[in-house]
């Protein structure tokens, strides 16, 4: 049983889906005979909010289950899932960030190990802030002025929430080497931000490799798996984004599929050494070569 809020929550929510899908049951059927609305029940197994112990007894009686300690355990993982308001949950944020982003950043603070896949630009929690800028301003089509500078200011957050955690989780970094080259118009902010990245790896905070051109790759989405606890399925959970659109994945499919195409892509690419070298020589040509007096 997970102690942490993250861990307790996703507890909860799966033991409540997997109750209720045993039984045949829809959602509908659920909402109607606990006299909820149909989005309560959608939200609680999603993750988005937390189930009270008083609503979580009734709950269990009606999908069947009836082990005493069973039962003790998941009411003792929804008290814990009750954390305290966390900065996510901040009133500027209200309707800047999606349901899955707020559920995962709850995730990153907790994780024990990092698998992130990124296929045209850096983990968001590495990213500067003129990058992140340039970034989400292309999206401006679907993202107004204050919801990108929410989305930058967000980067900043996770990663300060992730550099004061007393036991930091490992982290493997893959990029496709297509990241070395997109400069978003401005080289000097590309520069900047891969000696952000180079500086992350010589403190040990991330471990890098670089995809060549010669492999392929699983789709232009990028994504990321947390590892709660031990690294197995049944503790990982993966999110999964693409453009502005973006979700949580955790049934077991989903997360083999991606950990095979990780494991594919990792053992497949350019070691630490080779890719740290990489992205060295491409700040050089970025920004020691650009300020040359020469240049």
């Amino acid at each position: 049983m997970g102690d942490t809020p993250a861990v307790a929550r996703r507890t909860v929510r799966l033991a409540i889906r997997d109750a209720r899908t045993a039984l045949s049951l829809t959602q509908t059927q659920v909402a109607e005979e606990m006299e909820w609305s149909l989005s309560k029940v959608m939200r609680i197994e999603s993750g988005e909010v937390t189930i009270s112990p008083n609503d979580l007894r009734p709950l269990l009686a009606y999908l069947g289950v009836r082990d005493k300690a069973r039962i003790d355990a998941l009411v003792q993982a929804a008290k814990a899932s009750k954390q305290r308001q966390q900065w996510w949950d901040n009133k500027r944020f209200a309707g800047m960030l999606t349901p899955a982003m707020k559920q995962w950043f709850s995730y990153e603070v907790e994780a024990t190990s990092m698998r992130i896949f990124c296929a045209a630009y850096f983990p968001g929690f590495l990213q500067t802030p003129e990058f992140a800028t340039a970034v989400l301003q292309f999206f401006d089509d679907e993202l107004n002025a204050e919801e990108v500078a929410a989305r930058v200011e967000t980067r900043a957050l996770r990663r300060q929430a992730l550099e004061q955690r007393k036991v930091r989780p490992e982290a493997l970094v893959l990029l496709d080497q297509s990241t070395l080259l997109r400069t978003l118009g401005q080289p000097e902010v590309l520069g900047r931000q891969l000696a952000v990245v180079l500086a992350a790896i010589r403190s040990g905070r991330i471990t890098v490799r670089i995809a060549p051109f010669t492999l392929a790759t699983p789709g232009i989405g990028s994504w990321e798996i947390f590892y709660l606890g031990s690294e197995d399925v049944g503790h990982a959970v993966l999110y999964r984004e693409n453009a502005t659109r973006d979700e949580i994945v955790d049934d077991p499919a989903g997360l083999n599929r991606h950990l095979a195409q990780w494991d594919k892509l990792w053992h497949s690419s350019f070691d630490e050494a080779r890719s740290n070298d990489m992205i060295e020589t491409r700040i050089n040509e970025l920004l020691v070569i650009k300020d040359s007096p020469d240049s």
